[in-house]
């Protein structure tokens, strides 16, 4: 991947947004996000962007790919609330993951593909991603997308059933209450998860968006598993019809709003509380102690 083989305007927004996400010394990263076109992925204008101030999604007054390559949200299906995400968010999960050439990556909630291409390029010809998609139509256009990637295979399913091997990065775009048990139980050594986990804004709700979210990191150590939050976040809020155990959103709203998010160590994985947790079930819990 060599930089200085990509067009200016996408050398530039690589930069700012490494800048932006406070990434320093990512040569791979910065070329990854060079060498990928945003237009490729997010469809022909006209273009809507989604305002992460809360002004809502507005049209945008051009037809020149070069509009987007800016820390925008762009709207594929509005009527959902699902967006192209902040790239600047995403560089700062990539750069937390420190993919490796020849990783294996699950891709949850994987939209058109857009960031799926940039994990692809990450992990090389030698690496595998595989880009898991609940919404049919979006499946589609990430197939398609994703067609000229040897490397990458799409999947259109429920990401509570993937992944079905070891993987070495797990990566989710959707908010969840929760560490699903294939995301963990698949976690291969030294693998590394990030999902925002959180509450919804409307209980009981299959659309919407987090009331109060954080972009979580678990990572499989030699014993245990390590956690720690990146950064609040607000996320979509990921479908399903499964049912929420009672007391848990009530129980996770008040670990939020009492803080202590930054004193996050590990990941407690169905053994029996021990030490002081942010947030604690009979089977998990996120624990203060160190792994």
């Amino acid at each position: 991947m060599n930089l200085e083989d990509q067009p200016a305007h996408r050398r530039n927004y690589a930069l700012q947004l490494l800048a932006k996400a406070g990434v320093d010394d990512n040569a791979r990263l910065l070329a990854a996000f060079a060498r990928v076109p945003r237009e490729d992925y997010v469809g022909p204008p006209p273009w809507i962007f989604d305002d992460i101030f809360g002004s809502g999604y507005r049209p945008v007054a051009s037809t020149d790919p070069i509009v987007l390559y800016q820390d925008v949200l762009v709207g594929l299906k509005t009527e959902k609330g699902i967006n192209n995400g902040s790239p600047s968010l995403h560089a700062a999960a990539f750069d937390a993951f420190k993919i490796r050439e020849g990783e294996t990556v699950v891709h949850m909630g994987a939209g058109v593909g857009y960031y799926t291409a940039i994990m692809a390029e990450l992990v090389g010809p030698s690496g595998r991603v595989i880009g898991v998609e609940y919404d049919a139509s979006l499946a589609q256009r990430a197939t398609a997308n994703l067609a000229s990637y040897a490397n990458v295979e799409v999947v259109q399913g429920d990401a509570f059933d993937w992944p079905r091997e070891e993987a070495d990065v797990i990566y989710a775009n959707f908010a969840l209450d929760h560490p699903p048990e294939a995301w963990i139980e698949k976690l291969a050594p030294y693998g590394r998860l990030i999902f925002p986990l959180g509450i919804p804004a409307i209980e009981k709700s299959r659309i919407g968006f987090t009331r109060h979210a954080g972009y979580l990191m678990i990572d499989r150590q030699a014993e245990g598993f390590g956690a720690r939050f990146l950064q609040i976040v607000s996320f979509i809020w990921g479908e399903s019809t499964r049912p929420v155990p009672e007391g848990r959103h009530a129980g996770l709203e008040a670990a939020f709003r009492a803080r202590g998010l930054r004193r996050v160590r590990s990941l407690r994985w169905k053994t029996e509380a021990t030490g002081e947790e942010w947030y604690g079930e009979k089977d998990w819990g996120l624990s203060f102690d160190e792994p």
